[in-house]
């Protein structure tokens, strides 16, 4: 048998990475597009989001978990807000 593959048994997956220069499983970004919510401090934590991007799989859990905790306390926050004073009940004249 002649050529390129013969006599050779399979690549191991680290030489393949050092002849093409990619590793399929390296850290890479998702490109997942945000819409803006409105919300400055929501839209940062959303942003942080980024962060995982550039970690390794492991490394995405400790991101996601800050994120969560950030999100879970600005919504809690908005029950913590005092609403506007609700107007005053009109009673009508009952005789």
């Amino acid at each position: 048998m002649s050529g390129p593959s013969a006599g050779a048994g399979p690549r191991s997956f680290p030489e393949a990475v050092a002849e093409t220069g990619h590793d399929p499983a390296a850290p890479a970004p998702l490109d997942v597009p945000r819409t803006p919510t409105g919300s400055a401090e929501v839209d940062a934590w959303l942003e942080r989001l980024a962060d995982a991007d550039h970690l390794a799989t492991d490394g995405h859990v400790e991101v996601y978990e800050d994120v969560h905790r950030g999100l879970r306390d600005a919504l809690t926050a908005l029950d913590a807000r005092p609403g506007p004073p609700a107007p005053p009940a009109q009673h009508g004249n009952r005789s």
